[in-house]
């Protein structure tokens, strides 16, 4: 049984290191949500991914804020926790927010780790002892810059580059990138920017030689993916679609996807992540996991679920730098020349967590405690 004596959640402020576009809009910085769990004389942290406004899923960092406190937290507290997987019983009565859950969720791993003085990615279920990584390129100000870019991060040795995309910013930037560099693995993601009018310009791409197409359609459909599927020699990966096991079992089942995109934020922490992950290699549908602007702690869990073995293809967990000028871990995540990432060996994360750092960057702050303990 794990003890957990208190919760304590803090707002901080991060700047980019470099703005980042997609089809959603430009984004110059972050406010995160970052969640610490205290007991059996350990602390464990968790990261919600979700945004600044409600525009990639119907969750932002201020209901997220307010559904932590006021549901998630106080049933942790109250709760028998016997391991990471009891979360998703414990916050069963709460709908949706998944994004908030899979913060406490994922602490509640990282503690488990630590007291069986195991590594996260070992208590997981995962075999790597190094993860592919890919990158992905928002929307530039001009090609040019995008060609700087591109030419940057595959010099940096990552294995796959992804271009975020949306209407009158496709076909002709596929052409320049193929043009220059026609052997590199290359996929893009629209994040559900086009529609039905759209079936015979995407189908299009096909000559383009992409790895995939994420998320061409609207974010919670199945049915037109599966329409526009059937057009395409590409395989479509769904991102947004995927909240759960038994959503990827449908759009397998419906042929929707030929790849499944799994952040773990977006499918309510490490239990549905791992179902999901088991679905789809039951099914032979290669994984990868994708990146949601995570500091050092929501990386650092990346990285774990990454090691996996079905997380087949490169996936979006990149270097610290590419994000932030100072992260808020140590040691800084960080990518070898091939383009890998080496799963950490030691007990929980396998990385340091800046409170020093997290301090001066905090902005918001509130603690709950258990009560039952803290009366005796």
């Amino acid at each position: 049984m794990l003890k957990i004596d208190a919760i304590h959640l803090r707002e901080i402020n991060l700047p980019l290191a470099y703005p980042f576009e997609t089809s959603f809009g430009l984004t110059t910085g972050r406010r995160i949500l970052l969640v610490e769990l205290e007991g059996e004389g350990l602390s464990a942290w968790g990261e919600c991914v979700a945004g600044e406004h409600p525009y990639f899923s119907d969750e932002m960092i201020d209901t997220a804020w307010i559904i932590t406190e006021t549901e998630l937290a106080p049933r942790l507290l109250d709760a028998e926790v016997r391991s990471g997987g009891s979360c998703p019983d414990i916050f069963k009565q709460v709908r949706g927010h998944r994004m908030a859950k899979a913060a406490l969720e994922n602490a509640v791993w990282d503690m488990e780790a630590q007291i069986d003085n195991m590594p996260l990615a070992e208590l997981l279920g995962g075999t790597r002892s190094v993860i592919p990584c890919g990158v992905s390129i928002g929307i530039q100000k001009t090609p040019e810059a995008l060609m700087d870019k591109i030419a940057m991060e595959l010099a940096a040795g990552y294995q796959r580059i992804k271009l975020k995309c949306k209407p009158g910013w496709d076909v002709t930037i596929f052409e320049a990138v193929r043009k220059r560099w026609p052997d590199i693995t290359l996929s893009c993601d629209a994040n559900s920017a086009y529609r039905m009018r759209d079936f015979d310009h995407i189908a299009g791409w096909d000559v383009f030689n992409l790895l995939m197409i994420e998320q061409p359609l609207w974010y919670d459909d199945f049915y037109f993916h599966a329409m526009l599927q059937k057009r395409l020699e590409t395989r479509i990966c769904l991102d947004e679609s995927i909240r759960n096991r038994r959503d990827a079992l449908a759009a397998i089942d419906m042929e929707s996807c030929g790849i499944i995109n799994i952040k773990v934020g977006r499918v309510g922490g490490f239990s549905e992540a791992i179902a999901v992950h088991n679905a789809a290699a039951e099914r032979g549908i290669p994984v990868w996991c994708g990146g949601m602007l995570e500091t050092g702690i929501g990386r650092a869990h990346n990285i774990a679920l990454s090691s996996l073995s079905n997380f087949s293809l490169p996936g979006d967990v990149s270097a610290s730098q590419r994000y932030w000028t100072e992260d808020i871990i140590e040691p800084e995540v960080t990518v070898s020349a091939a383009g890998e990432i080496v799963v950490p060996t030691s007990a929980g994360s396998g990385y340091v967590v800046r409170k020093d750092r997290i301090e001066a960057l905090t902005v918001r702050r509130q603690t709950l405690r258990a009560q039952a303990r803290v009366m005796a």
